[in-house]
């Protein structure tokens, strides 16, 4: 199925469906970023779009649908979250408890920081939105850690598959993106949690 989306992608991709796609990554629909950016950047690198604006795209997308989870659990609250993840619906979406736990407490942890580092890791990157609405954490500051963090991470699957257009045939774009994005977010977690211990560190340090 994921080989028939990249050829669809491939095929069908433009700014605002990239932006589309991205929107419903970034929310609780599970959708694979690897299948949209690095295709598009694939494309830009065949002429047929521009880099730059898939990047920016994408990013507006992943903050769109960041929002609408953001803004969901700002109104409704922790109850109707976890009533959504329990239901048939949110197993449909493939949520789980567990899941939304491990978003939360990474982010009573690291406060609003981990709307920014959440972003670039895998486990928690569609779900930290949720615990930041739930708690209520400003909105602007919300924004901009989202999308730096989305950013981020799409400018670097953009270059993967930006790159990969010079090396590989369109046939093996799948296979090697997913190697490649499962190495950067190993690299991307290790950078977070790097982040994260500089800031307790310095925290503790000035009090």
């Amino acid at each position: 199925m994921l080989e028939s989306l990249i050829q669809f992608c491939l095929e069908n991709l433009n700014y605002w469906t990239v932006a589309f796609f991205m929107m419903i990554e970034s929310s609780f629909i599970p959708f694979p970023s690897e299948v949209v950016v690095p295709p598009a950047a694939y494309k830009a690198a065949a002429g047929d779009l521009n880099v730059v604006l898939v990047v920016l795209s994408a990013t507006a997308g992943a903050s769109v649908g960041a929002i609408i989870n953001y803004v969901l659990a700002y109104i409704f609250g922790r109850p109707f979250v976890y009533y959504i993840v329990n239901s048939r619906f949110g197993k449909m979406c493939m949520l789980s408890q567990e899941k939304m736990e491990v978003a939360e407490k990474y982010f009573e942890e690291h406060g609003a920081l981990s709307t920014l580092v959440g972003r670039l890791m895998p486990a928690v990157r569609q779900l930290i939105s949720i615990p930041a609405g739930i708690f209520k954490m400003n909105f602007g500051m919300f924004l901009l850690y989202t999308a730096i963090g989305a950013g981020l991470w799409n400018s670097v699957l953009a270059a993967i598959g930006y790159y990969l257009h010079s090396v590989i045939p369109q046939e093996e774009l799948l296979d090697t993106v997913r190697e490649y994005s499962h190495s950067i977010s190993i690299a991307f977690f290790v950078i977070g949690a790097a982040i994260i211990g500089y800031v307790i560190f310095k925290a503790k340090k000035k009090k």
